[in-house]
């Protein structure tokens, strides 16, 4: 009633060996340093020198090399700045938490609470 297949199947898996694979530790450090990466770009334009040197040490730590630095100022508003720094430092606060990097986890935090002070503090004055 039905003829044998006689061919390969088409949904055969490629070889294994042909395709690059990374430890799934190893894709939490690339996730951890790009969002630190990220903050570090808001960090900078805010003009937090101390904060952003400690940044950029996790970020050397992580990828064995030092970051690249951007000198580019978007001029946005300093309470938009922080609050995609928030975003930013709770999004590797997260990926520093899976990965039990307690390092980058303490950084994130007080990233976290600096800028949700100063978003604070903003909201006081009467700041947008």
């Amino acid at each position: 009633m039905y003829e044998p297949i006689r061919t390969k199947s088409v949904h055969a898996m490629a070889d294994d060996a042909q395709y690059p694979h990374r430890s799934r530790e190893e894709e939490l450090d690339i996730q951890l340093a790009g969002h630190l990466s990220a903050l570090l770009a808001v960090t900078d334009e805010l003009g937090l020198g101390k904060a952003a040197e400690s940044i950029a040490a996790q970020i050397a730590r992580l990828r064995g090399a030092p970051p690249v630095r951007h000198a580019g100022l978007s001029g946005a508003d300093p309470a938009s700045l922080h609050r995609r720094a928030l975003a930013f430092a709770g999004r590797a606060l997260v990926v520093a938490a899976s990965r039990a990097d307690t390092a980058a986890a303490i950084l994130s935090a007080e990233r976290m609470d600096a800028h949700t002070a100063a978003l604070a503090d903003s909201r006081l004055v009467g700041a947008p």
